[in-house]
């Protein structure tokens, strides 16, 4: 079962997640620094990025994880405080160059490419401090680190994501506030800051097609979180309506004013708005784009990439007395069907998902270069190296992800397994453990050893594909 030639295989890791040195060599404190120290049981056991898994001192060991797999591409995250420690280009740090340098020039040397994203949820607190991602403000911030970022890498760096799942993080950051910065704004806070999100990114797309894409000839996208949605009766038509408005506010919600036409989906406006003067709002709570909005969104993506990890059912719930929240504009309730294994935490067992996500990419965006930048599963028993149960739900997935390249000619053209390492997963602190290898976190040195799906993908990476099982 071989992959196309020059099929991409990489892994994925983000900058809190594992660098650690939180205030080393000059770094600024980010969003979730301020957040894990404040305490208050929001994460598990009060855990903190603060050492993580020491990826800040210990790069050369992660290359090793890296050659031994034998990767052909490495995503990885900017620190914007490590680089900026304010924020702003007022003040540079040259050890957060160094540091990033060194990662660049050492992929290259060993042949794989680096993929880059400038921004994964840790927002230097000085910005937060000025209103974060629900200020305008933020939005030139951005476009200036962006440039600054293209401008000191872009020469070796030839393909950028500018933000990294925006619809999630709009949603658990600044609605429910249970993500850094921790202030909900229920039915509010993530349709603010996704309205600055997009235009953070379209921004600077733009300047890396007038500024720097002649010379340096990369491509520039952002990443959207995509849970595939099945009708909980699928001879129901509210609950096929459900399903249908389920994709369009998560997924469509930012693809569409990207890839299509500049604007959010009409289904997700009328239902807002409709929810909004219900509630007694003078206007909808979902801010409008100008026409001029319109057209700079637009087309400000040269490739769609997608994170995948689990498919849920939907049903439709009216929202009888008006409350207000995301999932109530929505009217849905989501949940697993009872026959999914589940994995851990939020991630139920559904491989056929992936297919029917990349299908429903294809076919609404036309056809599109689909990089698959996240998916992974948590390893169930983390005192044990062998989650050979893992990697048949791993194996399960090729075969769909190959299914639909093959048969639904899907143009995906890269897969990043999610994750690199074990590492600080958010609220999850390290209770969930994503990581090709295992990295002990009571051990100091924090030692890298490999899983078994370690060893099984590096077999995969090697033959493009999977051996065929009898």
């Amino acid at each position: 079962m071989a992959f196309p030639a020059g099929f991409g295989w990489g892994a994925s890791t983000a900058a809190y997640q594992v660098e650690g040195g939180w205030d080393a060599d000059g770094k600024g404190p980010s969003v979730w620094d301020t957040f894990t120290h404040q305490g208050g049981e929001r994460v598990f056991k009060n855990q903190t990025g603060d050492v993580a898994c020491g990826s800040y001192t210990l790069w050369e060991e992660d290359l090793k994880c890296i050659k031994q797999l034998g990767l052909t591409h490495y995503r990885f995250s900017l620190s914007w405080s490590r680089l900026l420690p304010d924020g702003t280009t007022g003040f540079i740090n040259q050890k957060g160059i160094d540091y990033y340098n060194k990662i660049i020039d050492d992929l290259l040397t060993n042949g794989v490419t680096p993929i880059v994203t400038l921004y994964h949820y840790d927002l230097p607190q000085a910005l937060e401090d000025k209103g974060g991602w629900l200020s305008e403000t933020v939005i030139e911030s951005f476009d200036k680190y962006a440039r600054f970022c293209f401008s000191t890498f872009g020469d070796r760096v030839k393909q950028w994501i500018t933000i990294n799942e925006p619809n999630v993080f709009a949603l658990l950051a600044y609605d429910l506030g249970i993500y850094a910065p921790g202030v909900p704004h229920f039915g509010t806070g993530a349709y603010q800051a996704a309205h600055n999100l997009i235009k953070a990114h379209a921004r600077s797309w733009h300047s890396y097609d007038s500024l720097f894409r002649k010379e340096q000839k990369g491509m520039v996208s952002l990443t959207i979180f995509a849970a595939w949605v099945e009708p909980a009766d699928p001879n129901s038509v509210s609950d096929q309506e459900a399903a249908k408005r389920a994709m369009a506010f998560c997924l469509d919600f930012f693809a569409k004013p990207i890839f299509t036409d500049g604007d959010y989906p009409e289904v997700v406006k009328s239902q807002i708005a409709f929810m909004s003067k219900k509630q007694g709002y003078p206007s909808s709570r979902l801010p409008e784009f100008t026409e001029e909005e319109k057209r700079m969104i637009k087309g400000t993506a040269d490739f769609f990439a997608v994170h995948y990890y689990t498919t849920r059912l939907v049903k439709y719930q009216e929202n009888k007395k008006g409350e207000l929240g995301f999932f109530q504009d929505v009217e849905i309730q989501i949940f697993p069907d009872p026959s999914w294994i589940r994995s851990l935490d939020w991630i139920y067992v559904v491989p056929w998902g992936i297919r029917k996500v990349l299908k429903y990419i294809k076919d609404t965006y036309n056809n599109p270069v689909i990089y698959i930048t996240e998916n992974g599963f948590p390893q169930r028993d983390p005192a044990s190296l062998d989650d050979t149960q893992r990697w048949e739900y791993f194996r399960q997935t090729f075969q769909e992800l190959f299914k639909a390249i093959q048969l639904d000619k899907v143009n995906c053209k890269i897969y990043c397994l999610w994750s690199l390492l074990d590492n600080f997963e958010w609220i999850q602190g390290y209770n969930s453990r994503f990581g090709l290898f295992h990295v002990d976190f009571e051990d100091p040195a924090r030692p890298r050893v490999p899983y078994t799906s370690a060893k099984e993908y590096a077999k995969l990476i090697q033959n493009n594909g999977l051996e065929d099982h009898p």
